[in-house]
């Protein structure tokens, strides 16, 4: 990338923890530039993205204006990026618009359909323009799916917990229904019932996927992002656990991915796909 001018990148969400984050990680990567920073929140309009993430004054005031910001990075000659971590009501528009002005979705917001999801790909694979959906940036995290898969090819029972902070808007998080699908992909039947179950309470079980898999959703201030798969047999449990103690151990995962879109031509579901 030596030879080839930085990759603009708009960030939308810029003002929320993850944002934050990305912000910070873009401008201080050689091959990138911060072209815009999108918030909808009303108390940080017009601050300084450098300055709200923490580091020296950008220049580069959050404002809220997506559409202009997508159509004022469609202008730039060099291929641009939106990165979004915003919230599920809104993130299926934020998608559609940015691929209609040829701008590159990196998209780490969860709460997406696999209706949305799929007309996405639709839009996507139309425009001949890639995007990613990534549930989860952390290394950490794909490693443990993987484990997760081999494990499964030895194991019958097994149940997902995740634990995340209090202002997570959707439930179950993305990461743990991707690792649920991942499971169902193994094309075995899990959690074989032994007992007529009764809840005493309504949801003390947890969710339930078609393929017989349950996930438990734990919201606490504290906690970031942390995952359980646990494993049992007879005899044994065997338990996988990622946590996550800052949200800096995304942001490899992230700019790995706007790197990757670039050499995209439709939708990739997934941070191992392009690991």
């Amino acid at each position: 990338m030596a030879n080839q001018a930085p990759i603009p990148v708009v960030v939308n969400g810029a003002a929320g923890k993850m944002g934050r984050e990305v912000v910070k990680a873009v401008a201080q990567a050689e091959d990138m530039t911060l072209l815009g920073a999108i918030d909808r929140s009303p108390e940080h309009q017009g601050k300084d993205a450098g300055e709200l993430a923490g580091m020296d004054a950008l220049e580069i005031p959050i404002t809220d204006q997506l559409e202009p910001m997508l159509a004022f990075a469609s202008q730039d000659r060099q291929l641009g990026v939106m990165v979004d971590f915003t919230h599920p009501s809104t993130v299926y528009d934020n998608i559609r618009s940015a691929i209609a002005y040829g701008i590159r979705p990196v998209v780490g917001t969860t709460g997406l359909s696999p209706t949305q999801i799929y007309d996405l790909t639709e839009f996507a694979d139309k425009a001949s323009t890639g995007c990613l959906l990534i549930p989860n940036f952390s290394i950490g995290m794909v490693l443990l799916q993987q484990a997760a898969i081999q494990a499964a090819q030895h194991f019958d029972h097994v149940e997902i917990i995740e634990l995340h902070h209090n202002q997570k808007a959707d439930a179950p998080s993305g990461t743990a229904i991707q690792t649920a699908q991942m499971l169902a992909e193994m094309g075995k039947a899990y959690n074989q019932a032994s007992v007529e179950e009764t809840e005493k309470l309504l949801g003390a079980r947890g969710s339930l996927t078609e393929d017989g898999i349950r996930i438990h959703s734990i919201r606490l201030p504290g906690l970031i992002a942390h995952q359980e798969v646990i494993f049992g047999a007879a005899g044994q449990v065997y338990t996988l656990r990622h946590d996550t103690s800052d949200r800096a151990c995304y942001m490899p995962g992230v700019l790995l991915a706007i790197r990757k879109v670039l050499q995209l031509k439709s939708l990739v579901y997934g941070l191992e796909k392009i690991l």
